[in-house]
């Protein structure tokens, strides 16, 4: 592979042994980088065909500059920060690793779902202050007679269904992606509707879908239509559900409880006025993670690098080149 490159624009893991050990093994040059900014790319990214990225923004400004350019991949699911339109403008392939914690994101949000339907954080802090008192749980529902929305019915949304119906959930599902067409393949327990019926017949609703399909998808509007006693969870992105109508949700008990993942700005300030509510969890956009989960996206990133350099098929195309 003379005379081609790889640039790791950005990454902040602990190490990048196991994307070295494989560049290193194809014969690969490449250099990590910590690139903010569009010209901190255009200035590193100069001769490269190959850009490893994490958080920095791949805009048309940078493609426009790097005419040798022809790969990016992004450690992760989402392409957020990368202007798709301009990459198949430039003739640039995109790539994502959209499989590598499809469990663990499922996990998480089956997690949050119990932290919240069985009041666990709510209970643990009032016993740490002394009030051993399982009625301040009430009411608490059983779940084989609850149905569960999920908004998404992709990999993780459909590895998400498939733990909540083993609870004995009947389960509901809306996919933004498809806007009235249904989506190729479902579980057979599951069922396709629109995402009004969704909101208002399920008493947990989860988000497992992209963020450019459904900016600002659960707004004022949407929250109204929950139940009194249903509980949202989002494990996608943040931007999906308004965080300024949450709070009016939170406040006014339009909903019972809401738990999160990922925040429209991160991290989400200390001084956030969701976290004002007992009613309400955060966790710190961790729901990719496991051991197993992190060293499976690092080999596939470099991976993918190498196939496409040798000129062979890729695996996670997102553009259309």
């Amino acid at each position: 592979m003379e005379n081609q490159r790889v640039l790791v624009t950005d990454c902040d893991h602990e190490n990048i042994e196991i994307e070295t050990n494989i560049l290193n093994n194809a014969s690969v040059s490449f250099e990590l980088k910590q690139c903010k900014t569009e010209q901190d790319l255009i200035e590193e990214g100069k001769g490269v065909q190959v850009f490893i990225n994490q958080y920095a923004p791949i805009t048309e400004g940078v493609m426009a500059n790097l005419p040798d350019l022809k790969l990016v991949v992004r450690y992760g699911v989402g392409v957020n920060n990368v202007d798709l339109a301009a990459a198949t403008k430039y003739g640039v392939q995109v790539c994502n690793v959209p499989d590598y914690g499809v469990n663990e994101v499922a996990d998480h949000a089956l997690a949050l779902m119990l932290a919240l339907t069985r009041k666990i954080t709510l209970m643990n802090n009032l016993v740490r202050n002394g009030v051993w008192d399982y009625q301040k749980s009430i009411p608490v529902f059983r779940h084989s007679e609850q149905t569960v929305g999920v908004i998404g019915v992709g990999r993780i949304g459909t590895s998400f269904a498939r733990k909540v119906h083993a609870l004995g959930c009947k389960v509901i599902g809306y996919d933004p992606m498809y806007r009235g067409n249904s989506p190729k393949q479902v579980p057979d327990f599951m069922e396709l509707v629109e995402l009004d019926e969704l909101l208002e017949k399920s008493d947990v609703v989860s988000i497992h879908c992209p963020l450019d399909t459904a900016r600002n998808l659960i707004d004022e509007a949407e929250l109204e239509k929950m139940k009194p006693t249903a509980y949202l969870i989002n494990v996608s992105r943040g931007g999906i559900i308004n965080e300024t109508a949450l709070d009016q949700a939170l406040e006014g008990h339009w909903i019972a409880g809401a738990a999160v993942d990922v925040a429209e700005v991160e991290p989400l300030g200390a001084d956030s006025r969701l976290f004002r509510h007992d009613h309400f969890i955060c966790t710190p956009h961790m729901g990719w993670y496991s051991e197993q989960a992190a060293q499976e996206l690092k080999r596939k990133v470099a991976e993918e690098a190498v196939r496409f350099l040798n000129g062979e098929q890729i695996n996670y195309p997102v553009n259309q080149i």
